[in-house]
């Protein structure tokens, strides 16, 4: 952890290596380790992955490891579970580290897929929230498999409108109507759901 004295900039922090492989997010200048997702945020993740396949092409679709640029005080950088890519943002990634910075277009969406405990919901209910709509983020999913329910962010005049989804609720995106899932899909992978 740093200490005040000592904050990262985005600089320094894209430069960062302890040798190992922790990986961090930057928040307000300080390193945070996110720790190993659950199995089942992974297989979430994952399932929601293996959906989009069906008609987003692969290049356009990162999981995990690709960085997100967003401000509060200071700098913060982001891990998304899930992330759709525009074209023109693949261009600007094209060879360099995945990072989407500050100059680079915004994704058309982000998944997050909350993990247990209040400091996991805070950050992703809250600070994800504020900080992906003013980096105009069109769409932003919070899955929360605790709760049961998918919260669906779209982006209007800056701000987002909610829409929640749960059990049989056949989620709706404005940004890919072509999708055909419930929560409980998206929220059980694996087991028998029937398609709606």
């Amino acid at each position: 952890m740093t200490t005040a004295v000592d904050k990262l900039t985005l600089v320094e922090y894209l430069a960062y290596d302890d040798g190992t492989d922790v990986k961090y997010e930057l928040v307000d200048g300080e390193l945070v380790e996110m720790p190993p997702e659950s199995d089942r945020n992974n297989l979430i993740s994952l399932y929601l992955l293996s959906q989009f396949l069906k008609f987003v092409p692969i290049q356009l679709i990162r999981h995990k490891d690709t960085e997100l640029v967003v401000i509060g005080n200071r700098t913060r950088v982001r891990l998304p579970d899930l992330m759709i890519l525009t074209q023109e943002l693949l261009e600007a990634i094209a060879g360099g580290r995945a990072t989407i910075t500050p100059d680079m277009p915004p994704p058309v969406m982000v998944v997050e897929v909350v993990s247990p405990g209040k400091v996991n919901e805070d950050r992703d209910y809250r600070y994800k929230r504020s900080e992906y709509a003013a980096r105009g983020i069109p769409e932003y999913w919070i899955v929360d498999a605790t709760q049961a329910r998918i919260t669906l962010l779209t982006l209007v005049d800056g701000l987002y409108e909610e829409a929640v989804f749960q059990g049989t609720d056949v989620i709706k995106s404005v940004t890919f109507p072509m999708l055909n899932l419930t929560a409980a899909q998206v929220l059980t992978p694996g087991q028998n759901i029937p398609n709606p």
